[in-house]
């Protein structure tokens, strides 16, 4: 490869990745606010000094950092950004802190700053507890990264932009090097460091320490982990880890990982194997580098010291070992950008929750439900994000029945024996999806996850099985085919909702303990349960009360409708000439609560 063409690969990461990946998040934003930085303190120690400071990466969206710039010398320096992993405590994170001393020792600017929901920038602030409402770190980024979906983006998208803001921060200082500036970090912070690998053209060098692995690998073993880290689609439009790496290639990237980890090494190790060929079929072999130590998960001292000699070696030229000195951290309270050590109580900020209910509420009077202009054109964009399996109805063997059917999921065994009693023809679709809160790694949310990576949902999942429920129903012969109702609870009343939606032969649908909008979901600070019912991008297309439009004139009925939170709803959002709200007397038994929905006419 010529030395023009080699430069060209250098300063153009392959498109095709970058696109599929900026589709995947919703884009980043197109335009650079001011930075408004503010240096509120500064400290020296031997060989460096600490400024703290932060910027806005968007317009009130403030970054708490610390810049350690060495003494002793002059610049410009070579730069890092360092990118915190899931510590609670962000960039102060004493580990992290031995990184940051140690490269400022050697002659190295570093730039750490703190993701959304760690460090001083906890986004579920409580001032009275002096805690997160649901748990800093993973349960934040969980917490709103599962609303951002709902408006077609990902919080990933806000992580990222706090990294590109964060190389033009280090631009306006003199002490930087522009032409060598790189990025590092470890878990999230390995997340981080090979998502800026894909959208940073400005990095010179690249390390990911514990996060690489392949998605074969982390599917058998523990499962997707946080929002930030599962991308919409991304296993869909054919990526993998290792299209990170050759985003960036020929530029020099270091992966280093712990045979132990719960990023299992086999995905590691042949996702370097991948990524080394590449570099080979760009003129650039040996600059992708592997490095893996006997141990577990965490940035050790191993993995730490071949990030020094990697980086001395595309920074500054010089390839020998190197071996970290004793080093004596700070306390986080004397990294503290902020007097309280909070953002919230001190400066304020912008969350990810402001920003993405902001873009909610723009996004939502367009969504494409508002301009459809019959049925039809409604149900194809339900289609387009719940399309069940392909299914026909099975051809009757008897003529037409005379009992009334019924498609339930997630109704009590008790009501189920008294319509069972009465005379009802069931088919009881309980599915075995687990269901749990969605504030953290649980097993709801690692399925939904799964699901959202590949382009789907549960709900879609759910759909499909009462598709199949119904037409099993309407082809039993003791079945009158056009007097079948389906009832819904709690979550498995949004899919009772859209399988209505598309489904014209059902004859009424009822919702019990139902969240009323996805569009709530998106206003509600807090919220539990939502992953299992969220579709990437659905309030692009509709929400839920829209789907009255395809299902009136059918009987629909809320029957105590719910909050994101789990609280009573006035359901305000439902036009009241076609949809009944109800709330359920304690202790009625079913003919009596529900009689008038059970013998409503049929209605076409």
């Amino acid at each position: 490869m010529t030395s023009l063409v080699l430069l060209l690969a250098l300063l153009q990461p392959p498109d095709e990745i970058r696109a599929k990946m900026a589709q995947s998040i919703g884009g980043l934003p197109d335009v650079r606010a001011d930075l408004n930085a503010r240096v509120t303190g500064s400290f020296e120690r031997q060989g460096y000094r600490v400024e703290k400071l932060f910027f806005e990466s968007l317009p009130g969206f403030r970054v708490t950092a610390n810049l350690y710039i060495p003494t002793g010398s002059e610049g410009p320096f070579p730069a890092v950004l360092g990118v915190a992993g899931h510590a609670d405590s962000g960039k102060a994170y004493p580990t992290y802190q031995k990184v940051w001393i140690t490269l400022a020792r050697r002659g190295y600017v570093v730039l750490a700053y703190d993701p959304p929901g760690q460090g001083e920038r906890l986004e579920y602030f409580d001032p009275e507890l002096g805690l997160s409402r649901v748990g800093p770190g993973v349960k934040e980024h969980i917490t709103a990264g599962v609303q951002c979906l709902l408006t077609g983006t990902s919080i990933a998208r806000y992580f990222i932009w706090d990294g590109v803001r964060a190389v033009d921060y280090l631009l306006t200082r003199k002490e930087v090097d522009p032409a060598r500036i790189a990025v590092a970090g470890n878990s999230g912070g390995g997340t981080q460091a090979a998502y800026l690998a894909v959208f940073e053209p400005r990095l010179a060098a690249a390390i990911s320490s514990c996060y690489i692995t392949q998605w074969r690998e982390l599917m058998e073993g523990p499962g997707p982990q946080d929002a930030e880290q599962v991308l919409p689609g991304f296993l869909n439009m054919g990526l993998d880890f290792v299209d990170f790496i050759k985003a960036f290639a020929p530029k020099p990237f270091l992966v280093t990982s712990a045979t132990r980890d719960f990023f299992p090494i086999a995905g590691a190790r042949a996702t370097f194997a991948a990524a080394a060929r590449h570099y080979e079929s760009v003129d650039a072999p040996g600059r992708v580098s592997f490095f893996e130590f006997d141990d577990t998960h965490g940035w050790s001292q191993p993995r730490r010291e071949a990030a020094y000699r990697f980086l001395d070696k595309y920074l500054k030229g010089v390839d020998a070992e190197v071996h970290e000195d004793s080093i004596d951290t700070e306390p986080e309270s004397l990294l503290w950008v902020t007097p309280t050590g909070q953002l919230a109580p001190s400066f304020g900020s912008e969350t990810v929750f402001s920003m993405n209910r902001a873009l909610a509420q723009r996004l939502y009077p367009a969504r494409k439900a508002q301009s459809a202009t019959n049925p039809q054109q409604l149900r194809e964009l339900i289609l387009r994000r719940v399309a069940p399996a392909p299914l026909h109805l099975i051809a009757r063997t008897a003529p037409r029945g005379s009992r009334p059917g019924m498609v339930t999921s997630g109704v009590p065994e008790v009501d189920l024996a008294e319509l069972r009693a009465a005379g009802y023809v069931l088919r009881v679709v309980n599915s075995p999806l687990p269901q749990g809160d969605s504030g953290g790694y649980s097993a709801a949310y690692q399925a939904a996850a799964k699901e959202w990576l590949n382009g789907r949902s549960l709900l879609a999942w759910r759909v499909s099985e009462l598709t199949s429920a119904f037409y099993d129903l309407a082809a039993d012969p003791e079945v009158d085919p056009e007097n079948i109702s389906v009832w819904g609870r709690g979550n498995a009343g949004v899919a009772a909702l859209l399988f209505t939606a598309l489904e014209p032969r059902v004859a009424r649908v009822m919702a019990e303990d139902t969240i009323t909008s996805w569009f709530v979901g998106t206003q509600s600070h807090l919220h539990s349960n939502l992953a299992e019912i969220t579709i990437p991008g659905v309030l692009l297309d509709f929400d839920l009360p829209d789907l009255v439009k395809v299902i009136a004139p059918r009987p629909i009925w809320l029957v105590d409708p719910r909050t994101p939170t789990g609280a009573r709803s006035p359901a305000v959002e439902y036009p009241r000439a076609f949809v009944q709200l109800y709330e359920r007397p304690e202790g009625w038994p079913v003919l009596k609560a529900f009689g008038a929905w059970l013998n409503a006419p049929v209605l076409r």
